[in-house]
């Protein structure tokens, strides 16, 4: 399988990023193909009905979602134990693997996923303090803080996390990398004003844009205002 284009880097703009699951599975070609043009890389959310209360996809997904969208893919794994699905998502074609710091092996995991050569993403639960992505910070390609409980698209934002934005995006300039401060949950146009304004510079959107009358001119919008 043709592997899709590097990640980016962080260039000061936000990166907005589809998130898969939300998307239409009867015709995913068909769903990605408003977007792909205008988003950065895809999301591809994981998650095994133990960590998450939900199933969703495994790398087969990925590996369709790289073909049908010609984009980089983020593998998020919401599972308990990330690592022995490190290799099958990279296999799959995903640039990034990001685990969860409340996730067995979340450390291991990390350097595993850089070991392969990806990129690696930590993510953390709204209830999990900012202090767990602090002894990661040296390897990290990106910081993912859930903006709700993490296993069901169409949430409600929760906008007490917008101070953890802040924070996060403080600890990542003190470290001197270029390290993406993402957010996952409940993403709309205002939302994501909200998000970009407190220090986030990747935006995972779902219903809002799967839903919207139309996608690409959704995230036309986005692109004009964060």
């Amino acid at each position: 399988m043709k592997r899709p284009p590097a990640f980016p880097v962080p260039s000061g703009r936000a990166a907005l990023v589809p998130s898969v699951l939300a998307a239409d599975f009867s015709c995913l070609k068909g769903s990605l193909a408003p977007v792909k043009k205008l988003a950065d890389w895809v999301q591809v959310d994981v998650m095994d009905g133990h960590f998450v209360p939900n199933l969703s996809f495994g790398p087969g997904i990925a590996a369709a979602v790289a073909r049908a969208s010609g984009l980089p893919v983020d593998a998020h794994l919401m599972v308990e134990e990330p690592g022995p699905f490190l290799e099958a998502f990279a296999a799959a074609g995903a640039g990034l693997i990001t685990v969860h710091a409340e996730a067995a092996h979340a450390g291991a995991c990390l350097k595993e996923i850089k070991k392969m050569g990806l990129k690696a993403g930590l993510a953390l639960r709204p209830k999990t303090p900012l202090k767990k992505i602090i002894p990661f910070l040296r390897v990290l390609d990106l910081v993912l803080i859930m903006t709700v409980e993490p296993g069901f698209g169409g949430q409600a934002f929760l906008p007490e996390m917008l101070p953890k934005i802040s924070a996060a995006r403080g600890l990542i300039k003190k470290t001197g990398r270029a390290i993406w401060l993402q957010v996952d949950g409940g993403i709309t146009a205002e939302t994501a004003r909200a998000a970009a304004g407190a220090g986030a510079d990747s935006l995972v959107i779902g219903s809002a844009l799967f839903k919207a009358p139309s996608p690409a001119a959704f995230l036309r919008g986005l692109k004009r205002t964060v």
